[in-house]
């Protein structure tokens, strides 16, 4: 009982009082060393380890003066001495093989020498025939007597030893030994079934909050997160070790669903109310993977004049839907936000589409049939199309696209398809990359991805077509030899870099689009900006820029639309000032088409009434444009910390000043210029993950199941969307995992395969 007192006064003073950084560092080192012992002790004693450590058991020592352990040691449990745990094999060889343990004997002792199965123990000694410890051999090492003995923590203290005076000493094992039996049993209980230590009580306040934050982000994680996850043994345990009931289905799928449901969609309901007008996008016609059975999710947005997104409904498209009836799902979604907390308001307070698909025929028939509206073909879209265009639309055998993608597949095919040689090239993939996989290519002139693992594999094809196997292998195989040529061959290897070059100036582009969002205005300049970049790559790389131009010119005219025009001059972030200090339109940037575009349009979006007024203002806009000082600061620019470029200070400002400064001078003019600058470009600017699609598609089969879903996805996106967190997780994971050393190294390995075949 003593020592039990013991422990717990010197627990609480382990718990109370301050120790200095150093004590604390050398205290967790003693207790590791501790731990560490008492593992192998425990294997030990299961047959898994030395045979000594059945009588030479781990302790801590505390100084009496502090209560932090100091220093561990080993006890004899057969003459109860201490020793030093460093050397725990050295111990035992010192102590019990040559026989200075006095309760220790064994045949082989004298030899010296042996191993653990040729010592036969003898029985211990009884303790009550041990002489008295003599004064000089108390539990103390270093002056620091022993004020607790340690055992496992999920074990009770070590009672102290009977002393040797006491009469009558029953030994374990008597029949009269009740009490010892009783203390033996409740050990092994405790052994088997350690009691932790119990958690502190929460309030009712503090669970239900606990279970709104869990609940919240399970919505958030909607279709990533399965229902069962919730009955894991493991989760289990962790809710009950902090100190929360256990949750179930029913608990996130009943009432606690409904009201977060509704409590997001009257948020909705009431950022839409509050906007004078608003723009629906739709993003997820065209499939995302074959994976998903040709499927994807099409996800409806809200953009509003403030910069702010709200979600609006999901639906599953399988690639083929007709065009007719993607144009009543986009006015079902045009009609249904207008009346949203409006009572019924006139669909005319949409001021446009942004889609990803359906260009030429849905929104087209829409805005013909709604002269108000302006539908605009995702930008994304656009660019990733005009990859495809040029490594289709080239001449036949004029295009380096052309070439590249037929050697590029031969190589791809004949290493997938030919054993020994995949043998070989993965040996060197391994050793260059790290890993194996096979080459990706396409049917087709769609030769980026074939590029992308080309170019990774640079160095494993150098040292492939230069292995011995391989040129006994080319010996016997035609094909073998001329793709041996081909890689040899470095003008194939400039082709390769110049095509990989282009894919990866558009792709980062459409990287800064997914993230920035542009709006209509932007979409002249962004388009001039690829122009130009593409223009000095084939200056770079020696390719006919005739024939580029044509294929980009191409792409352009199906993407165009007359609102880019007409949304980049009544802009006011594009003012230039002129030798007269005016800020004015910058038309000079047009094409003649173009500038007739801008009247067609603005002309289009007025009333009837309103359109020769509208023509005035825009006669004066042009010929007068802005106050300098307006102009000035509406284009006033700071550095982004996040991507270290100049950004605009504030995006609305452009919108604002014609709702303030230009209201009274261009009324009509202002009512067109206010709707038609705030139109985003872009329908990617949220992504729906892989797993709701799978999700929801499970769903399908009950009605019940799929209100419940759609509920969990407007939740969950309407919470990503007020982070503007716009990126799926499988990019950000994917982000993560990378950081882009695959990309460097490849990099890398081209550089040095490039220089070493140059010197040769």
């Amino acid at each position: 009982m003593a020592t039990v007192n013991a422990v717990s006064s010197s627990t609480s003073a382990l718990e109370t009082t301050p120790a200095s950084a150093v004590e604390e560092m050398e205290a967790k080192a003693v207790w590791k060393r501790y731990e560490a012992l008492m593992t192998v002790r425990t294997k030990a004693i299961k047959g898994k380890g030395a045979w000594y450590w059945a009588h030479l058991e781990p302790i801590l020592m505390c100084p009496s003066e502090s209560g932090a352990p100091k220093a561990v040691k080993l006890r004899c449990s057969l003459c109860d001495a201490l020793f030093s745990a460093s050397n725990p094999s050295r111990t035992a060889s010192e102590h019990l093989k040559r026989g200075t343990c006095p309760n220790f004997s064994s045949p082989s002792a004298a030899a010296g020498s042996g191993g653990c199965d040729t010592y036969q123990h003898a029985q211990p000694k009884p303790i009550s025939s041990l002489p008295p410890p003599s004064s000089s051999r108390k539990r103390s090492c270093n002056s620091y007597q022993i004020e607790v003995l340690y055992s496992s923590p999920s074990t009770s203290p070590i009672l102290p030893l009977p002393s040797p005076q006491q009469p009558n000493l029953l030994l374990s094992g008597g029949k009269d030994d009740l009490g010892a039996l009783a203390m033996l049993e409740d050990s092994v209980k405790k052994l088997k079934s350690p009691v932790a230590s119990p958690n502190p009580a929460l309030s009712k306040v503090q669970i239900d909050t606990a279970f709104s934050f869990l609940s919240d982000w399970f919505y958030e994680c909607a279709g990533v997160i399965s229902f069962s996850s919730l009955e894991h043994p493991k989760f289990r345990a962790f809710l009950k070790q902090a100190g929360l009931p256990s949750i179930s289905r029913s608990d996130l799928t009943g009432t606690r669903l409904d009201a977060r449901y509704e409590e997001a969609r009257y948020d909705a309901e009431v950022r839409i109310c509050d906007a004078l007008f608003f723009q629906v996008a739709a993003d997820g016609w065209k499939p995302s993977s074959d994976a998903n059975g040709g499927d994807s999710l099409v996800s409806i947005t809200v953009n509003l004049p403030n910069g702010t997104t709200v979600f609006h409904r999901a639906l599953i498209s399988d690639g083929r839907i007709p065009c007719k009836y993607a144009e009543n799902v986009l006015w079902d979604a045009v009609t249904n936000v207008s009346s949203s907390g409006r009572g019924g308001s006139p669909a005319t307070l949409c001021a446009g589409i942004v889609s990803d698909r359906y260009k030429s025929t849905a929104l087209r028939s829409l805005e013909d049939q709604h002269h108000w509206m302006v539908n605009l073909s995702c930008q994304l879209h656009g660019f990733r199309s005009l990859i495809k265009d040029f490594t289709r639309d080239f001449p036949r055998g004029l295009s380096v696209f052309d070439n590249v993608a037929s050697k590029c597949s031969k190589v791809a095919i004949f290493f997938n398809n030919n054993s020994s040689a995949r043998t070989i090239f993965h040996k060197y993939q391994t050793q260059e990359l790290g890993r194996t996989s096979l080459l990706r290519y396409a049917n087709g002139s769609d030769c980026s991805f074939t590029v992308e693992d080309i170019i990774a594999s640079t160095a494993a094809f150098h040292r492939t077509v230069h292995d011995d196997s391989f040129k006994l292998l080319c010996l016997d195989n035609p094909e073998a030899t001329q793709l041996a040529d081909v890689i040899l061959d470095m003008k194939f290897w400039n082709e390769v870099q110049a095509v990989n070059s282009l894919i990866k100036l558009i792709t980062h582009m459409i990287q800064e689009m997914q993230s920035e969002r542009p709006l209509v205005g932007q979409c002249l300049p962004l388009w001039e900006e690829l122009r130009s970049k593409i223009k000095a790559w084939c200056a770079k790389y020696g390719i006919d820029e005739t024939v580029v131009h044509k294929v980009f010119e191409k792409r352009f005219k199906k993407n165009y639309h007359p609102a880019w025009s007409a949304a980049f001059i009544l802009d006011p972030l594009y003012l230039t000032k002129d030798t007269t200090g005016k800020y004015l339109p910058p038309y000079k940037c047009l094409t003649p088409e173009q500038d007739k575009d801008v009247d067609k349009l603005i002309t289009r979006l007025a009333s009837r009434e309103e359109a020769h007024i509208v023509l005035n203002e825009l006669m004066k806009w042009r010929s007068e444009g802005m106050d300098p000082i307006y102009a000035q600061a509406v284009q006033v620019k700071q550095l982004d910390p996040a991507t270290g470029k100049m950004k605009i200070a504030n995006p609305q400002s452009s919108r604002l000043v014609w709702e303030t400064c230009l209201s009274e001078e261009f009324g009509t003019l202002g009512k067109v210029a206010v709707r038609l600058i705030f139109l985003h470009a872009t329908a990617g600017g949220f992504k729906c993950n892989v797993p709701w699609l799978r999700w929801l598609k499970r769903q399908g089969r009950s009605r019940a199941a799929m209100e419940k879903a759609q509920k969990m996805i407007f939740v969950a996106a309407q919470a990503r969307l007020e982070r503007r967190d716009f990126w799926g997780d499988e990019d950000k994971d994917g982000e993560m995992f990378s950081h882009g050393d695959a990309d460097e190294l490849s990099e890398r390995n081209f550089q040095r395969e490039f220089m070493e075949g140059s010197s040769v």
